[in-house]
């Protein structure tokens, strides 16, 4: 089994269905992809599943716990955690206290101590976060989202606002959380990160899955090369 399994999964805005039957596992140990041109799909897929919209219809499961009518805190505390496509940080508060707020809101946290060193954010710790360039900014939202310990991590666009050499190093930040037990979701626009740090792609396209694989089979699927890799 999965940690995090959808199943089924349809929502729907007024007459607009923005998913449909969608089924997506992600395992423990491993980086999944999820692709897809704009409004595929691919946010409102992670709102159902940390738990800000209601499905139409079908199952999350989190491992093993049903956990579709349960709010985003209780989620949270049974070990998913997330970033957001658009940067979410408290920019008042310090890079330390970022990363302390989260770790309160569960008990038992980790020290955030290591996860500022590992995010290489130990020399700008005591800096308020608005001051950081958007790049680091976005691992002040990963470390918050570590802090809690999580399971499964969804990662909404993390590596927008990142140059090339940082976000070669996030790539390989992903492999190892992944190798320590975590199951990883990337939701992201750069495709070189995302075939070299996942292990297997899903594609959204219409609120429907029309692709799942290796990257490998995923940069040669003839659907997908149409749907969102440009080809005619």
């Amino acid at each position: 089994m999965a940690l995090l399994e959808v199943s089924a999964v349809s929502v729907r805005f007024g007459g607009n269905v923005a998913l449909s039957e969608v089924d997506l596992a992600a395992e423990a140990g491993h980086v999944t992809g999820l692709i897809g041109p704009n409004g595929a799909g691919k946010t409102t897929l992670f709102n159902v599943v940390s738990g800000l919209l209601r499905p139409r219809s079908g199952r999350v499961l989190l491992d093993g716990a049903d956990i579709t009518r349960r709010g985003p805190a209780a989620r949270s505390r049974r070990g998913l955690g997330r970033t957001f496509q658009r940067l979410e940080i408290f920019g008042h508060l310090s890079v330390r206290d970022n990363l302390r707020v989260a770790a309160e809101f569960q008990r038992g946290a980790a020290d955030i101590g290591p996860i500022l060193a590992r995010l290489g954010l130990e020399d700008v710790a005591d800096l308020r976060a608005d001051d950081l360039p958007t790049g680091r900014a976005r691992l002040v939202e990963l470390g918050r989202a570590l802090a809690v310990r999580p399971k499964a991590l969804l990662l909404d666009e993390p590596a927008s606002g990142q140059d090339e050499e940082e976000t070669e190093r996030f790539g390989l930040l992903l492999r190892e959380l992944a190798a320590e037990g975590l199951a990883v979701v990337l939701v992201e626009h750069d495709m070189r990160l995302v075939m070299e740090a996942c292990d297997i792609v899903h594609v959204l396209d219409l609120g429907k899955v029309i692709a799942s694989g290796p990257p490998d089979g995923i940069r040669a699927d003839a659907a997908v090369l149409t749907a969102y890799l440009g080809a005619a």
